[in-house]
């Protein structure tokens, strides 16, 4: 069993984590990052990444968190391959342990830890991921300029991602399992009202068709009331049916809100206990983009050398 000590100790290695990570380095404060479960985030089973800054060619998901991870390192951040398992945040400094048994004193902590995708669990749902299997429009939509394409949902997320894939690609079949959407009736209203939109009502998805390296080609749906089954082509499927954030071991520890995200004051990274700090998707159920993660990293590093500095 190690033991740690540091000012800041960072949890997650996601864009938000690393970039904390860097900030923290390079104002000589000597940062922890401890890489959790999926080292890189949700990133690392991306291919191409065609928004993040600075990149004029695409870059592949996994390739853009291996330079941050690199970066991060190279200005000193000290990257523990580790999850952390139990806090005790009553008392500072704040003790942290790890599946392996590691302890870590810190006397900040930033909380980098981000969301996972809600998945339909089906067999073919891992093996096109990246290749027709997508968990985020905003992100991959480009890639299906001017082709048919699927959303799996009924909530917000769904309507968002089904509205914008409207402007990009040439058709959007929505599924959803129940007779009616559970979003808001203004992004009802604009579903409806699209005529590149169509729903179809009380089906869920049963199959994920395709073939490699070409990707998915079509997806078998199952409507539950007709028990009918049929397939429809599509290049790709977007599921939009929310996403989990990773805050389990702070359940009883921090204030989360009502879907289980660290709760924090608007335009800040603060958490209910001093010297406690979220960044990136841990706390943003909207944006989950790597570039606001990015820079939420560096805000929650601010913050977290600002109280440092006035707890000396």
């Amino acid at each position: 069993m190690a033991e740690y000590k540091t000012k800041i100790l960072i949890i997650g290695s996601g864009p938000a984590g690393y970039t904390a990570g860097i900030y923290a380095a390079r104002a000589g404060m000597d940062p922890i990052l401890v890489c959790g479960l999926q080292k890189g985030g949700q990133l690392t089973i991306t291919t191409d990444v065609e928004n993040f800054p600075g990149f004029p060619e695409p870059i592949n998901g996994g390739e853009l968190m291996q330079r941050m991870h690199d970066q991060a390192q190279n200005v000193g951040v000290k990257i523990v391959e580790d999850q952390i398992c139990k806090v005790d945040f009553s008392l500072r400094p704040f003790t942290l342990v790890s599946e392996g048994g590691n302890n870590y004193q810190a006397d900040s902590v930033i909380i980098a830890t981000g969301a996972s995708a809600r998945w339909l669990g089906l067999k073919n749902e891992e093996k096109f991921l990246g290749y027709g299997v997508s968990g985020c429009a905003t992100c991959d939509g480009f890639f299906y300029r001017n082709k048919d394409v699927a959303v799996v949902g009924g909530g917000n997320t769904a309507a968002e991602e089904a509205l914008y894939l409207a402007g990009i690609a040439n058709k959007v079949t929505l599924i959803h399992r129940r007779d009616q959407l559970r979003a808001d009736k203004i992004l009802q209203d604009r579903i409806l009202k699209n005529p590149k939109i169509t729903i179809e009502w009380d089906s869920v998805v049963e199959d994920i068709i395709g073939n490699m390296p070409q990707g998915v080609t079509g997806i078998c749906v199952n409507n539950l009331k007709t028990k009918k089954q049929k397939n429809i082509s599509v290049s790709g499927i977007f599921i939009a049916i929310g996403h989990t954030p990773n805050t389990k071991i702070f359940k009883d520890v921090l204030e989360l809100d009502g879907e289980g995200y660290i709760a924090t004051p608007p335009g800040t990274c603060r958490t209910n206990i001093n010297g406690i700090f979220a960044a990136g998707d841990v706390k943003d159920s909207v944006y989950r983009q790597a570039v606001t993660a990015a820079g939420s990293g560096c805000q929650a590093f601010l913050e977290a050398q600002r109280f440092l500095q006035e707890n000396e």
